[in-house]
C-alpha cells in the first residue's frame, strides 16, 4: 500500500519554528525529487521548496529563502522541511509531493501527493 504521510504541523507563534516530515511507505523516494507545497485558506496551492533525489540540489520560494531548509534522509525514505521565523501569512496546509524526475522540475512533474499537515501561525 502506497502511503505518503506528512507530520509535524501544529500551532506556533509568529517567529517560531516547526519541522515538518514527509515519510513514504510502499514506494521509494530515493530516485525522485520531492517538493513541499502549501495552501492558505482561500488561496491557490503554491510551491515552497524542492529537493533533488540525491539532496544535492534544492530550491526555495523567494518568500522563504533564508528561513526554511529542506533536507532528506533516503535511508529513512523521509524528507523534512525546517521552518524558522514563521509568519502569520504562512498559515495553511502543507503538502509534500513526489516528482517523476530526479531533479526539481515544474508543478506538473509531481504525481503523488500526501494528505497534508496543518500549520497555524498565530499569537
Amino acid at each position: 500500500q502506497l502511503q505518503f504521510v506528512e507530520s509535524g504541523g501544529g500551532l506556533v507563534q509568529p517567529g517560531g519554528s516547526l519541522r515538518l516530515s514527509c515519510a513514504a511507505s510502499g514506494f521509494t523516494l530515493n530516485y525522485r525529487a520531492v517538493g513541499w507545497f502549501r495552501q492558505a485558506p482561500g488561496k491557490e496551492r503554491e510551491g515552497v521548496s524542492c529537493i533533488s533525489s540525491s539532496g544535492g540540489s534544492t530550491n526555495y520560494a523567494d518568500s522563504v529563502k533564508g528561513r526554511f531548509t529542506i533536507s532528506r534522509e533516503n535511508a529513512k525514505n523521509t524528507v523534512y522541511l525546517q521552518m524558522n521565523d514563521l509568519k502569520s501569512e504562512e498559515t495553511g496546509i502543507y503538502y509534500c509531493a513526489a516528482s517523476r524526475l530526479t531533479l526539481c522540475g515544474t508543478r506538473s512533474d509531481y504525481y503523488y501527493w500526501g494528505q497534508g499537515t496543518q500549520v497555524t501561525v498565530s499569537s
